[in-house]
């Protein structure tokens, strides 16, 4: 006989399916809000649809099968990745690592002239490639299926002896006190070597996400130049992260 518990956690798989269908994409922190549990219950879930055929995962959260890559995007990525384009001049070495954030920067990328495109992420690579006639180098690695980047050994050898410009990377978590912080251990060990790598260090991330602490640590919040959220952001951690010398950008 299936347990309480059993038939709970097949309800609430049977309303994502719903959400997937309908929507086309969900977000794992927005599941955590509708149905009061944690990140890694929802990840599970998740998983779940995917090993059944029902679900394919992206960064953050998952989108039904057969949609668009850019499914996940949405009015408020949109508006972050626009925002953290106009940073971008011509002729630049640039890294994009992987995530929703990150995508929506990379279908902003236009009539910017040279430019050339470094990034560890399959989705942002192919709308680089798709939309751009821009340079366009992808690191090696492991596939990361759940995040959609490349990881691992030969993604950090690729990486070593590289200098850009500007970095931008999308992170789970934000805060002046607890620093930068990730949900994926081994993309927080990507983005410590990163943060390296570059003039200026861009953090780009959800506004519900500010003043939030994910599992794996990077560094403190004064390693990122520039954080760009939305305007939906609570604003007291904005104002922390200012004061400890973020630049803040709100979309």
């Amino acid at each position: 006989m299936e347990s309480g518990e059993g038939r709970q956690t097949a309800r609430r798989r049977a309303a994502i399916l719903r959400l997937l269908n309908e929507r086309g994409s969900v977000r794992v922190v927005d599941l955590e809000a509708l149905f009061g549990v944690s990140a890694p219950t929802v990840r599970r879930d998740l998983a779940w649809l995917t090993q059944q055929g029902l679900a394919r995962r992206v960064r953050g959260g998952a989108v039904a099968v057969g949609a668009e890559p850019s499914a996940p995007l949405g009015p408020i990525a949109a508006r972050i990745g626009r925002a953290a384009a106009q940073m971008v001049q011509e002729g630049e070495t640039i890294f994009l690592g992987p995530g929703r954030l990150t995508l929506a920067l990379a279908h902003a990328l236009d009539g910017i002239g040279r430019l050339t495109v470094v990034t560890n992420g399959l989705e942002v690579a192919q709308a680089v490639a798709r939309n751009t006639s821009y340079t366009l180098i992808l690191t090696g690695g492991q596939l990361n299926r759940s995040e959609g980047g490349l990881e691992g050994p030969l993604a950090r050898a690729s990486l070593e002896g590289l200098r850009a410009d500007r970095v931008f990377l999308e992170l789970s978590g934000i805060d002046a006190l607890e620093g930068l912080t990730d949900d994926s251990l081994s993309q927080a060990e990507l983005a410590r070597l990163l943060l390296g790598l570059a003039a200026q260090r861009v953090v780009l991330v959800d506004p519900e996400r500010v003043g939030r602490v994910a599992a794996a640590y990077i560094g403190p919040a004064s390693e990122a130049d520039v954080v760009v959220t939305a305007r939906e952001a609570d604003s007291a951690p904005l104002w922390d992260l200012a004061e400890a010398g973020v630049k803040v950008v709100l979309a």
